[in-house]
């Protein structure tokens, strides 16, 4: 199914975004700006995954 792999797809940037905002709490001099854009970055495919997997059903 083309909508599996598109949830599989976000998943891993989701996935690759939580980890460059692990990355970018652990600097000594965090960025506060890219890290409120990571997150809103991460929170947006997590809402497109939840729509996805409600289509699912």
């Amino acid at each position: 199914m083309a909508l599996d792999a598109r949830i599989r797809e976000l998943g891993s940037r989701h996935q690759s975004l939580e980890q460059a905002i692990q990355d970018e709490m652990h600097r000594p001099s965090a960025d506060d700006i890219k890290l409120k854009e990571l997150k809103r970055q991460k929170l947006r495919l997590k809402e497109e995954i939840e729509t996805l997997r409600g289509h699912l059903h």
